[in-house]
C-alpha cells in the first residue's frame, strides 16, 4: 500500500489528511505526523476560542505577500475547492457575524477540531503525535522522513504543513521553513504578522488599557501606506487592536524605512470642520484649563497626551491663552496623532507568519513544488498571510484540501 504523509497537525494538515484520505479512498494510507501531543491545538485559540474560519468576501487585497499575482490565482483555485461547503458536507453549521467574519454555529472552535477529528478517524487517518521530523530526503519514487527520535518512514507524497514561526507557545517552530531551506527552496524573509507594535514610550506615557475609535495610517517616512479603521488600544508598550494589527502586516523587513502611524481621532471631521468644532467647545466652557477643556469631547488622557505632544503646555494651561496658530496645530494633531519607533512585539504575540517559500515555485491548484513531485507545502509555510478575520483560515483550509486531493491522484491516477 502507498503512503501519504502529512507533517503537521494544524487546520491546513488536518484539512489534507481529511481531503487525501477521501479522494484515496482504501488505495492509499494516510498518516498524520504531529511533533505535540495532541492536533490542533494552535486552532483552538483561534477567534479568541471561537474559530474565525472563514469570511464572506475573500479578495488578494485581504492577503499580504511578495507575489500579489500567483497569490491571487491560488485564491481563484482554493474558491474552487471552496473551503466552507466542504465544511457543511462535513456537517458543520455556521453563521456570519455583521463584519462578514464566519464562525461555528455554536461559536466554539472546539466542536471545529472535534468535527475534523471526526472525520480522520471515519476516514482511518492514523494520527501519531510527539512525533516531529528532523529531516527529509528523496528516496526510490517518493521521500524518506526521518523523526527527531531515529526512525524513519517511507510516502509516496508528502505534504508539509508545520506551520509558521507565529504563536510558538503553540508548538510552532517553523521548522517546515527550515527544511525548505534544506532543499535550495526560495523563501521570502519571515516576519511576525497581525502583531501588535511597540513604540516610543514617552507617546504612549500613562496610556494603557484606553482604547479609541480611530483611523490609523502607517506612513513612510510621512509618506502614506496604507488607512485601517477600527479600535486603537494603547498598551505599556505601544499600540494594539485589529487596526494596528493589520497595519503590521505592511512592515516587511526592510520593506520600510522609517515606518510611522498616524491616529486621526476624529475622522468623521475635516481638520477645517474640527477647527470649528473645538471653538464652539470653548465657548461652551468658557475659560477652561486644557484638563476641563477634554472633558466631553475626547478621552481626557488621550486628549492630554495629543495637546502634550504638540508642545502647549501642561493640563494647567487655560485654553484662553491659545492663539490662532495653536488652535490650528491642535486640530492637525488630533487628526495625525504621530508614533513613532515602530517595532513588531515577537512571534509569541503575532497571530500569523509573514513571508514563506516563494508562491512561485508551486503548482497554482495544488500547492505541489514545481522540482518535486508529490511533494508539497500549504497553509503558514509559504508566502502568503492574510488578514484578521477568517482569512488565514480559510487559506489554510483551502491549501490543505487541494494538495491532499492532489496528492491522492497523484499516487493513484
Amino acid at each position: 500500500m502507498k503512503n501519504i504523509v502529512i507533517l503537521g497537525g494544524g487546520a491546513s494538515g488536518m484539512a489534507a489528511a481529511i481531503a487525501a484520505a477521501e479522494q484515496a479512498d482504501s488505495k492509499a494510507k494516510v498518516i498524520l505526523l504531529e511533533q505535540n501531543n495532541r492536533v490542533g491545538k494552535k486552532l483552538l485559540a483561534t477567534g479568541n476560542g471561537r474559530c474565525n474560519l472563514d469570511n464572506q468576501v475573500i479578495a488578494p487585497e485581504c492577503y499580504f505577500s511578495s507575489d500579489r499575482k500567483t497569490m491571487a490565482k491560488m485564491l481563484d483555485c482554493i474558491a474552487d475547492a471552496d473551503p466552507l461547503g466542504w465544511f457543511e458536507q462535513h456537517g458543520l453549521l455556521h453563521r456570519a457575524d455583521e463584519a462578514g467574519r464566519i464562525y461555528p454555529y455554536s461559536n466554539q472552535a472546539a466542536d471545529v477540531l472535534n468535527l475534523l477529528l471526526h472525520q480522520m478517524e471515519k476516514n482511518q487517518v492514523e494520527i501519531r503525535t510527539e512525533s516531529a521530523v528532523s529531516a527529509i530526503s528523496a528516496h526510490k519514487n517518493g521521500y524518506r522522513i526521518t523523526l527527531a527520535d531515529g526512525q524513519t518512514l517511507t510516502a509516496d507524497a508528502v505534504i508539509c504543513a508545520m506551520g509558521g514561526s507565529a504563536g510558538p507557545q503553540f508548538g510552532t517552530d517553523g521548522f517546515g521553513i527550515q527544511l525548505a531551506q534544506e532543499l535550495g527552496l526560495e523563501v521570502q524573509p519571515l516576519y511576525p504578522c497581525l502583531v501588535p507594535l511597540k513604540c516610543k514610550k514617552s507617546q504612549i506615557s500613562g496610556l494603557s488599557g484606553i482604547r479609541v475609535k480611530a483611523d490609523a495610517t502607517l506612513c513612510d517616512g510621512g509618506r502614506p501606506i496604507r488607512t485601517e479603521t477600527g479600535e486603537i488600544q494603547f498598551t505599556d508598550y505601544g499600540l494594539s487592536g485589529i487596526a494596528i494589527m493589520q497595519l503590521s502586516g505592511m512592515m516587511k523587513p526592510n520593506r520600510l524605512r522609517r515606518p510611522e502611524i498616524y491616529l486621526d481621532l476624529f475622522p468623521q471631521l475635516s481638520e477645517k470642520e474640527l477647527l470649528t468644532l473645538l471653538h464652539r467647545h470653548k465657548r461652551a466652557l468658557g475659560s477652561a484649563n486644557a484638563a476641563a477643556f477634554m472633558t466631553g469631547l475626547i478621552n481626557r488622557k488621550v486628549g492630554l497626551a495629543v495637546w502634550k505632544s504638540l508642545g502647549l503646555g501642561d493640563e494647567k494651561r487655560s485654553t484662553a491663552t491659545l492663539d490662532k496658530e495653536e488652535w490650528q496645530a491642535l486640530a492637525c494633531g488630533l487628526k495625525n496623532w504621530r508614533f513613532t519607533e515602530l517595532e513588531n512585539t515577537g512571534w509569541k504575540n503575532a497571530q500569523t507568519t509573514g513571508g514563506g517559500i516563494s508562491l512561485s515555485l508551486l503548482e497554482s491548484g495544488s500547492f505541489q513544488l514545481k522540482a518535486y513531485p508529490g511533494l508539497y507545502f500549504v497553509g503558514e509555510t509559504v508566502d502568503c498571510a492574510g488578514s484578521c478575520g477568517g482569512y488565514n483560515l480559510h487559506w489554510a483550509f483551502g491549501s490543505g484540501i487541494l494538495a491532499g486531493r492532489h496528492a491522492a491522484n497523484l499516487i493513484n491516477p
